[in-house]
């Protein structure tokens, strides 16, 4: 075969898994690691799912790996705080058949609530982590990374950023490997981690850990560079996107390029430091190879002239280490500020409406209904991590009682809800809270591009599935009342609100209209204005859709094509000034 394609860095390694005859995928969708899953259904060979959290993924992956097959689990980097419990267990129990994870880390945080080093976790969890450099390498490190696995019995890391995910390069494609299912053996003192059986195998870990860091120097993702360089005063050590920076600036330098940068091979690097005068480690976010260079007495220069925080890039290193000055005006400069804002049509804006002119205070979520803390809306006050609304109105509710959470609430996108809020749920309801949680139920999985989930009757393969009932779910956990309404029906949802924020116990209100995004949508209608009645009040303007400006005489104005028709707008028009009209090109056919 031996083809060479472009393939995104997400897509690549999607083609590594169904190469190395990879059997089981579980996820759970998060930017920048959807696009594994959504490529991966693509190989019939493989069984993919979306999990309904990255716990559960874990834990399918592991299962299908103790079985004896090869098993795949990607997720983001906060999901991997998620799935932590399994992930740190698994590394005590091994692997039959290869077990690999995925983990996408966000420097920059273009789509995340913290700039977390996935490559920390693996440290503390004593799991090996390979770091690809493009997206050849992430088809070839994904392979190689079940060979290791299985080869030292360990679940196997490859850690992957946001450039590397969604940038694109050359890959060779190659058939799929026969690797047949391995046997099940029972085996209690490896499987089943009572503090007995995990006393042994606590050394057994580490052993493996030191071993392969005695043999790191040996593994072909390691290599060195340029080792011939007449110019041997500086050296750099350093892997993934990274590399490419170093590459570009100093084209004829000594590199040591770490495909595995867990465990370091110390004195494999040691070597290398022996040729050059100084060295420099260059990795994005957290000095993890830096601090233990220095630690084994390595001599080496980092984050003492390089940033801890953000994104690398070429001109970064060439400041740094040259000393070649910035650009006296960035380029950013000179770009509008173009902040995040909510689709026009987006049922959460109807929604936010409400909460705002009842001046309601909300608990946040993550999902596209984070931007309700934005202006002009700006209704939400918290946003901690998924499932985290529901949990944190309750903890404001034993901190301050009844009457201070009356001017609150919490909201949770559907997706979110089957996430983790499910637990927080049950949490308040058991615990005798008092609050109103609103879900805001779109039918989708939003922010990461329209996924299916458990309650949207589909899965990842696009066929038909049982869809879970988000009303009996919350029936079934306590709720005191649990109450279905339209997210544009404004009048009945403020009515709603005002209720059950008025009551006692833990009420559900879930509020339903689909993503305006979803595919298949069609709007027949549009808003225009009537300027002839239009009293520059700017009522329809306060929910903050895009679609809907002002012009020089102060009157509005709609953009046909970014109006969906929500009618939003109109009903906040007390003037009649909007009126709804059949749209001649619909949106979404």
């Amino acid at each position: 075969m031996n083809d060479k394609v472009l393939m995104l860095g997400n897509e690549a390694i999607a083609r590594g898994a169904y190469e190395a005859c990879c059997t089981v995928s579980s996820a759970y969708p998060g930017t920048p690691s959807t696009e594994i899953s959504e490529n991966i259904v693509k190989y019939k060979e493989i069984y993919a799912e979306w999990a309904p959290n990255e716990k559960v993924a874990a834990e399918v992956a592991i299962g299908a790996s103790i079985s004896g097959a090869r098993a795949l689990l990607s997720m983001k980097h906060v999901g991997v705080n998620v799935a932590a419990d399994p992930l740190f267990t698994a590394a005590y129990t091994g692997v039959n058949g290869g077990l690999v994870l995925v983990a996408a880390d966000d420097p920059g945080m273009y789509s995340s609530q913290n700039e977390q080093d996935s490559r920390m976790v693996a440290r503390s969890a004593n799991i090996p982590v390979l770091e690809p450099s493009d997206s050849g390498e992430a088809k070839e490190f994904t392979k190689f990374a079940f060979k290791l696995s299985e080869e030292y019995d360990t679940p196997v890391m490859v850690r992957t950023t946001t450039r590397l995910a969604h940038s694109q390069s050359l890959v060779v494609l190659n058939e799929r490997e026969d690797i047949k299912t391995k046997e099940y053996i029972k085996n209690p003192s490896k499987y089943v981690m009572m503090p007995g059986a995990a006393k042994l195998r606590h050394p057994i870990v580490e052993k493996r850990m030191l071993s392969l860091s005695a043999v790191g120097g040996e593994l072909a993702v390691n290599r060195v560079d340029n080792a011939d360089s007449e110019d041997k005063s500086i050296g750099f050590v350093t892997s993934g996107i990274p590399y490419q920076y170093v590459k570009e600036v100093f084209p004829h330098a000594p590199v040591l390029k770490l495909g595995l940068v867990h465990p370091l091979p110390v004195e494999y690097i040691r070597d290398f430091a022996k040729t050059v005068g100084k060295l420099y480690v260059i990795e994005e976010l957290e000095p993890l190879i830096e601090e233990q260079l220095k630690a084994s007495g390595i001599d080496c220069i980092g984050k003492e002239i390089l940033t801890i925080q953000g994104e690398y890039s070429a001109a970064m290193l060439k400041t740094a280490i040259l000393g070649e000055a910035k650009p006296a005006k960035p380029l950013s400069d000179s770009i509008p500020a173009r902040p995040p804002l909510l689709c026009p049509g987006c049922p959460h804006r109807s929604v936010f409406s409400v909460l705002n002119k009842l001046k309601k205070h909300a608990a946040g979520d993550i999902g596209c209904y984070t931007l309700g803390a934005v202006p002009p809306l700006a209704v939400i006050d918290t946003t901690i991590c998924m499932g985290s609304s529901i949990s944190t109105l309750h903890g404001m509710e034993k901190a301050r009682g009844r009457e201070y959470i009356k001017d609150w609430v919490a909201v949770i996108g559907d997706s979110t809800f089957l996430h983790t809020g499910i637990n927080s749920l049950l949490g308040s309801v058991y615990n005798k809270s008092n609050g109103t949680v609103i879900i805001l139920d779109n039918r989708t999985t939003g922010m990461t591009g329209h996924q299916d989930h458990a309650a949207t009757g589909k899965n990842l393969a696009g066929e038909e599935s049982p869809s879970v009932n988000l009303t009996a779910i919350c029936t079934a956990l306590g709720a005191t009342t649990v109450t279905e309404v339209n997210s544009f029906d404004l009048e009945t949802l403020e009515q709603i609100i005002k209720r059950e924020c008025a009551g006692d116990g833990v009420s559900v209100v879930i509020a339903k209209a689909p993503c305006v995004l979803l595919k298949g949508n069609v709007y027949p209608d549009i808003v225009i204005p009537v300027k002839a009645k239009c009293v520059k009040c700017g009522a329809c303007l306060r929910p903050g859709c895009p679609a809907l400006t002002k012009n020089a005489e102060g009157l509005i104005e709609i953009d046909r094509e970014g109006c969906n028709g929500c009618q939003l707008c109109k009903k906040l028009c007390k003037f009649d000034a909007l009126e709804v009209q059949p749209r001649t090109s619909k949106v979404g056919e």
